[in-house]
């Protein structure tokens, strides 16, 4: 056996195992994650610095039948969605900007396995809602030599807010773009019309008296792509900062519940996430426009104090199930 038939194989049994993996993601294994973002972490739906992670999405003439990797991560979170009893459909359309190659977003726009993985995918449950962001960075061949084509596919999680305003504006740099260079055509259609006048002292009166029209050029910065810790601190931060104000409640407690449904994340310091597990518990006893949302928020809170006093051994969790019972 040569060295491209063992890569070939060994390519192969990865990918069937990933599928038998995605096909057996019962209720009962999906249950141990606590939150979407848990489930993105522990399945390293990203690579390990939280970046970009390449799937790949064409296997090659030969391996046509192979299901594509670039699918994974929205079949997880989509496999976790419906287990919890949610609906996963999409909310917004990815236009790859992200990928700044003209030649690989052309090869990835052509490709209707990478245009069903990716956008910004909402999951709407009976109490709450999250939304899941999959964005393409780039493409390229894989690196074993295999005739496979592989992108880098960026999983995060988004505030309803932080969607609008990431796909608004993406949509709408484009949109100007286009504009621009559709007003430019025009203006040059429009001079070159003007260079063969019948009369030419007419034409140069009509230049003489039509004003000097300077444009400016404006350039359009995309919006700085926070990272999950940065979003989750800032959710943290904010919540906490209404809550002992008294003010904002009912925001307070949904920042809250977006940081604590972040999970532990990699790299952070793990108050941020108990603390806010904290807040929510708070929320669900003491907030009642936040509590009333939900059938049992007692029971809810007992289960985030219960977590935290178990996993993380967080002495105000354990106080407060004392105090309840």
């Amino acid at each position: 056996m040569n060295v491209k038939q063992f890569i070939f194989i060994g390519a192969m049994g990865m990918t069937l195992q990933g599928c038998n993996h995605i096909g057996n993601f019962s209720t009962d294994s999906i249950n141990k994650y606590a939150t979407p973002q848990a489930l993105i972490d522990q399945k390293k739906l990203n690579a390990a610095n939280g970046g970009a992670k390449e799937y790949v999405y064409d296997w090659g003439q030969q391996q046509k039948s192979t299901e594509t990797q670039a699918l994974y991560p929205r079949k997880y979170l989509g496999s976790y969605c419906h287990a919890k009893g949610g609906k996963f459909a999409l909310l917004y359309k990815s236009n790859l900007y992200l990928v700044k190659d003209q030649t690989q977003k052309k090869r990835l726009t052509g490709n209707s396995n990478v245009k069903q993985g990716i956008g910004a995918y909402e999951c709407v449950l009976p109490n709450e809602r999250w939304i899941v962001s999959i964005e393409p960075t780039a493409e390229g061949k894989l690196e074993s030599r295999l005739a496979a084509r592989v992108v880098s596919l960026q999983t995060r999680m988004l505030s309803a807010d932080e969607a609008k305003q990431w796909y608004k504006n993406v949509a709408s740099n484009s949109a100007e773009k286009k504009t621009a260079k559709s007003a430019t055509t025009t203006k040059n259609s429009k001079t070159e019309i003007a260079k063969e006048p019948d009369n030419k002292k007419e034409a140069e009166k009509k230049k003489e008296s039509k004003p000097t029209v300077v444009e400016a050029t404006q350039t359009v910065t995309a919006p700085a792509v926070e990272t999950p810790q940065q979003q989750q601190l800032k959710a943290y931060v904010t919540a906490r900062r209404d809550l002992s104000k008294g003010t904002n409640k009912l925001n307070a407690c949904n920042n809250a519940q977006r940081a604590y449904n972040y999970g532990k994340l990699a790299g952070t310091n793990a108050n941020v996430y108990t603390d806010s597990g904290m807040l929510v518990a708070r929320c669900l006893t003491s907030v009642p426009a936040y509590s009333t949302r939900f059938s049992n928020p007692k029971g809810q809170a007992d289960k985030i104090l219960q977590n935290l006093a178990s996993n993380y051994n967080h002495a105000g969790a354990k106080r407060m199930l004392k105090q309840g019972r």
